[in-house]
């Protein structure tokens, strides 16, 4: 079983910057691959990027490529997603997932078995 728990969220202003972090209970986090995705009210939850098990590949939507990075640290049982440049409608609930184990990353959600409770992340003009 896995447990994951985000941080990080708030609220700021357009352009600005924000760290969330996800920390993960469990002993398989180190051979899981890790995606985060967002929902903003009224949408679909979204795809925002993942990162493989290993760290070494990633991968993002179209929409925070270039401003968006996922990094992890396996020893800590931790990813983390920084967010630059934030924009207006980046604002929604960030929520980390972790898939079994030696699984590839994916941007389908279906694909992930654990999931956190999520935090919000809200960018004012």
């Amino acid at each position: 079983q896995v447990q994951l728990v985000e941080s990080g969220g708030g609220l700021v202003q357009a352009g600005g910057s924000l760290r969330l972090s996800c920390v993960a209970s469990g002993r398989i986090f180190s051979s899981s691959s890790m995606g985060w995705f967002r929902q903003a009210p009224g949408k679909e939850r979204e795809f925002v990027g993942t990162i493989s098990w290993s760290g070494q590949s990633t991968s993002y939507a179209g929409s925070v490529k270039g401003r968006f990075t996922i990094s992890r640290d396996n020893n800590k049982n931790t990813v983390s997603l920084q967010m630059n440049s934030l924009r207006l409608e980046d604002t929604a609930v960030y929520s980390c997932a972790a898939r079994t184990p030696y699984t590839g990353g994916s941007s389908n959600s279906n694909d992930y078995k654990y999931w956190g409770q999520g935090t919000q992340v809200t960018v004012s003009s």
